[in-house]
């Protein structure tokens, strides 16, 4: 059975290219090893990527050794909860892509902010 997302529907891919989610899935889907809770798929902005570095998460510099190629403004990509929320606390939170935010988000965001910053998307 597939995992909800925030909308309580179907979890949607969030990203296929650049391949994101905490399994490499494509998907934000979240278990017992995701320990940072990466289920909130996100457009990245320049300013956001900025703000990550600034924060020891650097996730523009390829890392050819982990099959990572760098992330651009305009990449999908699955967040940590807790980094988007930092985020949204300074005023830097990328876009979130409801359909494809896995339900464990609400456990940590408020859904009323992820609405609120949420891309309008076609639900089909």
């Amino acid at each position: 059975m597939k995992a909800k997302n925030v909308l309580g529907t179907e979890l949607r891919d969030c990203s296929l290219d650049p391949l994101t989610g905490f399994y490499r899935t494509g998907c934000c889907d979240t278990g017992m090893g995701d320990l940072g809770v990466h289920v909130v798929c996100t457009r990245v902005t320049a300013e956001f990527l900025q703000f990550s570095q600034a924060k020891g998460n650097d996730l523009t510099t390829p890392r050819p050794e982990f099959g990572f190629a760098g992330l651009k403004p305009g990449d999908q990509w699955c967040l940590c909860a807790s980094r988007w929320q930092e985020a949204l606390e300074n005023n830097v939170a990328p876009p979130v892509i409801l359909s494809a935010t896995h339900e464990k988000a609400l456990e940590l965001i408020a859904f009323d902010d992820l609405v609120a910053n949420a891309l309008a998307e076609a639900l089909n």
